[in-house]
């Protein structure tokens, strides 16, 4: 494999423009902590969480330019972690009724 094909130079500013918009979700996080909004605090705070995840994994940890293996088993894993926390929930749910 040729060295130029398996790097990835992101430039500076696309890197900038990514921490800009991650300092801008964390600020965002912050002013929706002080807003209620009934039961949907959690999944606005999980929604705003999700999304600066995905931009450090694409930018910063380069999945964004990785194969499709490597984007298949990380997605998968990503599903069978959101499996066990489903059955998680359900446990603590439905724990006192047996």
């Amino acid at each position: 494999m040729n060295t130029q094909e398996s790097q990835h130079i992101i430039s500076y500013k696309m890197l900038g423009i990514v921490l800009a918009a991650l300092l801008a979700l964390t600020g965002v996080t912050v002013a929706v902590s002080s807003v209620d909004l009934g039961v949907f605090n959690v999944p606005v705070a999980l929604l705003i969480a999700s999304t600066k995840a995905t931009l450090v994994l694409l930018f910063f940890m380069h999945m964004k330019y990785e194969s499709r293996v490597i984007i298949v088993s990380f997605i998968s894993a990503v599903v069978f972690l959101g499996i066990l926390i489903s059955l998680m929930f359900f446990d603590v749910a439905f724990r006192y009724f047996s």
